[in-house]
């Protein structure tokens, strides 16, 4: 299985400090020394949008070039689009959305504007493979569940466009893994020639039984962020529920059930603890609080059990 890691992008976004590029670099070093290829690296919105994102030229210039490393940026327009390209980019992520409201709010444009922005960019784009993002596919904030024709108009119209590569985000993380199923099979079955990710969100905590569905369902590939970080820290909920599928509890799921993505678990470790020093923030995820398989099958009963308070209360009368 194909696993995206989205951390430098989506999980940096939601980090209120800016961190320095030298620093960033260290985190896609890590990355790929773990067996992460393809990594969505940077944003190209303007600076004073983003600015903990505003050196995406000057990180894309200093990242490790070889065979097999893939880096996708995200762009919000045509401009964003032509940035990207000169920095070297091997793939561009255009954004649409289900909802007028959030399309204004984040994109400042109505609906029929976004679509024209998206032939903008695919023109732009040239020969740079192009994936389009369909945010608040399942359920919007302000509007409720998502109908599945809406979704369906959405892959129609961006396919109509000429993108051949999509995937649908969970932005809101409500979705649940029925809606997330009937709509990977659906888009699969109606355009078999379509590549299809999903991007999932953890608010509901469903993230990883909605990835299974994805997974069933015939999806190309999964987004995660180290750490589990991402999302918009100006909506309501705690911060451990707001951010993407953390990579190393989906990284974990896979190698348990026998499932090569490519990723040393371990290793993959070493970067959510260079992650959480270098961002200042917690890790989300399970498998770096609770502990791998391998450590809970090498502990020593007796050496827990002697310390303070460890001790089992007798069951004898």
């Amino acid at each position: 299985m194909r696993v995206v890691e989205v951390g430098m992008r989506d999980g940096l976004q939601s980090v209120r400090k800016t961190i320095p590029t030298s620093e960033k670099l260290q985190l896609v070093e890590s990355l790929l020394e773990s067996g992460v290829t393809e990594i969505e690296v940077a944003s190209f919105a303007h600076p004073k949008v983003l600015p903990q994102l505003a050196d995406a030229e000057a990180l894309l210039a200093v990242v490790p070039r070889q065979e097999g490393f893939h880096y996708r940026g995200l762009v919000p327009n045509a401009h964003g689009a032509r940035r990207a390209i000169d920095s070297g980019v091997n793939e561009i992520v255009a954004l649409t959305c289900t909802d007028p409201e959030i399309t204004m709010i984040n994109q400042r444009r109505t609906h029929p504007e976004m679509w024209d922005e998206l032939d903008n960019i695919l023109s732009a784009a040239g020969d740079t493979p192009v994936t389009v993002a369909i945010v608040m596919s399942f359920f919007a904030y302000g509007t409720g569940l998502v109908d599945p024709e809406r979704l369906d108009a959405f892959v129609d119209q961006i396919v109509s466009a000429g993108a051949t590569s999509i995937y649908v985000a969970d932005s809101a993380g409500l979705a649940d893994p029925r809606q997330v199923f009937d709509a990977i099979r659906r888009i699969k079955s109606h355009r078999p020639n379509l590549k299809v990710g999903v991007h999932l969100h953890t608010r509901g905590g469903f993230a990883l039984a909605n990835t299974l569905a994805a997974m069933q369902a015939g999806v190309d590939w999964v987004e995660g962020a180290f750490c589990g970080l991402g999302g918009d820290l100006w909506l309501p909920g705690d911060s451990d529920v707001l951010g993407n599928t953390p990579t190393e509890d989906l990284v974990a799921m896979l190698q348990y059930m026998g499932i090569s993505t490519g990723i040393n678990l371990e290793k993959y470790g070493d970067t959510v603890e260079l992650a959480k020093g270098i961002t200042a923030s917690p890790a989300y995820g399970h498998f770096t609080r609770g502990g791998s398989r391998l450590e809970m099958q090498e502990i020593d009963w007796k050496r827990i059990l002697s310390q303070p308070g460890k001790e089992i209360p007798s069951t004898k009368d």
